[in-house]
């Protein structure tokens, strides 16, 4: 049985006869003598262990009215809009976006890059599809924090935060304080903690920042809503200052302010002018409830990089006609 290592040679040997020399696989079956099931094997093989990178370039890409609407009228630089099956459920449209975020992602990430991550199902989602990517001196770094009053919640973020980093050998950086304090001086204390600092400083120096719009209402829950992350009085507190969505468990209003949310006072996640700041602040949003949250983000100018499903887009250009 062949090892690992000598898989990955034959695989690598193959993939450059069939990309680089545009051989058949019938044809490298025969110069390198093995069968064509092998081949087509030794090919799957390159791509699931991130050796070959596939990439669409599409010359209309930039001029998709969808696309290109939704640029003009929110200044974000790049826009891309993932065809999905309108009378499909919300889960597969969430499936189909995560995959095409883990992809995008792929050519983002480097050696010598922070990648800085906001838990939750959606970026739960992308994990599940990321392709292997070898880097150097690379970190994942967790934005915020994952406890609640009924678990720590390190083994769901930390699992994602360290998935990520398995995939791109990078160093990962966990964030192990609550989600929400019970009182603004408790969080305002930690803060003052080297050890928190140092994790505050490595978010400040993030090249990417990958994260969703929180929603209460959606197909497909936000697992701050559904985690037991907030309690009945929190809720209410939500609907009176008008909160329409979150990043990173940071709460914002329909035009985007989000300074003076009490709640916001004991949340661990960022300042959200964090999202300003990256050459890449990649938001991945699917589900028509998320819409209101993504156009109150959108106001706000908390991303640079959008990647929705074609439902939700449609449904967010709907509340600015």
């Amino acid at each position: 049985m062949i090892d690992q290592e000598e898989r990955i040679t034959e695989a690598l040997q193959v993939a450059r006869l069939y990309y680089y020399q545009d051989m058949k696989t019938e044809t490298i079956a025969r110069e390198i003598g093995v069968s064509r099931s092998t081949v087509s094997r030794l090919l799957t093989f390159a791509k699931q262990q991130g050796l070959v990178e596939l990439r669409v370039r599409d010359p209309r890409e930039r001029s998709q009215p969808l696309e290109q609407e939704i640029q003009l009228r929110f200044g974000v630089r790049n826009v891309h809009i993932v065809a999905v099956r309108e009378n499909a459920e919300e889960r597969e449209w969430l499936d189909r976006v995560a995959l095409f975020a883990a992809n995008y992602l792929n050519p983002l990430m480097d050696s010598h890059k922070v990648l800085g991550i906001a838990w939750g199902t959606t970026i739960s989602a992308i994990a599940t599809h990321l392709t292997p990517k070898a880097t150097t001196n690379s970190d994942i770094v967790q934005l915020n924090g994952a406890g609640n009053t009924q678990s720590l919640g390190i083994n769901y973020a930390g699992e994602i935060i360290t998935c990520f980093a398995k995939n791109f050998d990078a160093r990962a950086h966990l964030f192990p304080v609550p989600t929400f304090f019970d009182y603004p001086e408790t969080k305002t204390a930690l803060w003052r903690e080297r050890s928190i600092q140092r994790i505050l400083r490595m978010q400040q120096q993030a090249d990417i920042l990958l994260y969703s719009i929180g929603a209460v209402h959606n197909g497909v829950p936000s697992h701050v809503y559904s985690g037991g992350y907030l309690e009945a009085h929190d809720m209410e507190e939500l609907r009176h200052q008008g909160v329409v969505g979150d990043i990173a468990t940071v709460m914002f209003r329909a035009d985007g302010s989000y300074s003076d949310i009490p709640l916001n006072a004991r949340a661990s996640g960022p300042d959200l002018a964090l999202f300003r700041q990256p050459d890449h602040a990649v938001c991945v949003v699917s589900g028509r409830g998320k819409a209101r949250g993504l156009h109150a983000a959108l106001r706000g100018r908390f991303l640079t990089d959008l990647i929705v499903d074609e439902p939700t887009a449609r449904a967010l250009l709907e509340l600015v006609v």
